[in-house]
């Protein structure tokens, strides 16, 4: 995959990035300000046909339609990641969409979300974000069908998704169980690589790498969905790899060990940690659980609570069904992620999470 570009990009020399004060899924409320936001005393009326709710900090929205089918919905939006519009809408969409594979479902329809700026950036830079949002739209085979937008301080871009699945093949974050090995069908580093970019600092060499891995479906979600042998799938976005990790467990009633040595990492994203290339995102995320973490170096912590956007597949595997995930990965070129990154184990009194080498 290429990354692509509007037609008209060398005509815009708009950098988005430089108008607002985030990028991507860093923008998210750390995981700890959010438990606060979402804790409520109100009691919500009862419906049976609600089959996945926010009280298991999954993915998305899961409603029962009655005849075996069930209905997923989803929404996800940030301020800039990246400086073109057409990639930017392309970024914002792929990422939403990936919602409702991380649910094993089938996106059908989106809806676009707009914030913009209209004193600040011409409406022809918006018009490029809603053109790659539809490039994005029609690689998952789904229409962009409408939208709302407001006028407000920074860009803002994202969809509202929905997706149908059978009942029989949900799949949710809080289903892990002991001694399922764990998979991650994309490298981290995405936030450091961002950051390095925004700041004037990323070589010519490795520009447009984070771009073409943020565009990137991941459709295998689907395929992943009808998998028995899968309990337990969500993506890796905002909280990092060890926030949405400890979600996994926690809502699992498990503990994690982590193999750092097998973790898939873009390339040299060390020399950009050396240069202070860390998005903020990465010390809000480490705040809201580091106490739920084993011992952890300062190298480790930097690629784990990194804040990915359009991040890959965090996946809970029986371990019985692990040669059908390899045969599945390789048929889909995601053979460089067929090594487990860890294993569920039995739940520890103060340690979600433990970081260990595996060889």
């Amino acid at each position: 995959m290429t990354v692509i570009s509007h037609p008209d990009d060398k005509k815009n020399s708009i950098e988005l990035t430089q108008y607002s004060h985030g990028a991507g899924c860093g923008c998210k409320i750390s995981p700890q300000v959010l438990d606060k936001i979402l804790h409520s005393n109100f009691a919500t009326a009862g419906n049976k046909k609600l089959i996945v709710g926010n009280n298991t900090k999954d993915d998305a929205a899961v409603y029962d339609l009655g005849n075996g089918n069930a209905l997923i919905s989803t929404t996800d939006f940030f301020m800039p990641i990246v400086d073109d519009a057409y990639n930017f809408g392309r970024i914002a969409s792929a990422n939403a969409i990936s919602d409702v594979y991380a649910m094993g479902g089938k996106p059908v329809l989106a809806i676009a979300i707009l914030g913009w700026p209209v004193n600040k950036l011409p409406a022809e830079v918006a018009q490029k974000i809603l053109e790659g949002a539809r490039s994005i739209c029609a690689e998952a085979g789904i229409s962009l069908a409408g939208g709302h937008s407001i006028d407000s301080p920074e860009p803002i871009f994202g969809l509202a998704v929905n997706g149908l699945i059978s009942i029989k093949n949900i799949k949710q974050n809080c289903k892990a169980e002991e001694g399922d090995l764990l998979f991650l069908t994309k490298p981290l580093g995405i936030g450091i690589l961002t950051t390095a970019e925004k700041n004037g600092l990323l070589q010519k060499k490795h520009k447009g790498i984070a771009a073409k891995q943020m565009m990137q479906l991941n459709k295998v979600g689907e395929m992943l969905g009808k998998m028995k042998g899968i309990h337990a799938m969500t993506d890796v976005t905002g909280f990092g790899l060890l926030g949405h990790l400890i979600e996994m467990a926690e809502g699992s009633t498990v503990s994690a060990e982590i193999y750092f040595d097998t973790i898939p990492v873009i390339d040299n994203i060390k020399k950009y940690i050396d240069k202070n290339c860390v998005p903020g995102g990465t010390q809000r995320n480490w705040n809201s659980y580091q106490n739920k973490i084993d011992t952890i170096n300062e190298y480790q912590k930097m690629i784990l609570a990194d804040p990915q956007t359009s991040g890959g597949l965090l996946i809970a595997v029986d371990p019985k069904s692990v040669s059908s995930i390899e045969k599945l990965f390789i048929k889909q070129g995601l053979q460089k992620f067929i090594q487990p990154i860890g294993k569920i184990i039995a739940k520890e009194k103060k340690v979600i999470i433990r970081i260990l080498d595996r060889h």
